[in-house]
């Protein structure tokens, strides 16, 4: 999962996306300076348009999707 999130903000062409967590939570991606992976890819920091962190560890990535907005 990490990988796909690695890949997506590395586009050219950056499309905003969704990353969903085990417990169903959903942290939308809206820009490319938005979500951070760490060296490791233990963890995922994103930040929201209220410039709220929310870290995110990897073993709780389930999904990444398409952002509906």
């Amino acid at each position: 999962m990490v990988e796909i999130i690695r890949e997506l903000l590395a586009r050219a062409d950056f499309t905003p996306f969704v990353i969903r967590t085990s417990d169903g939570r959903e942290y939308p991606v809206r820009g490319r300076d938005c979500a951070h992976v760490s060296p490791k890819g233990g963890r995922v920091v994103v930040f929201d348009e209220e410039d709220r962190q929310f870290s995110l560890s990897s073993l709780h990535l389930s999904a990444v999707g398409e952002s509906v907005a």
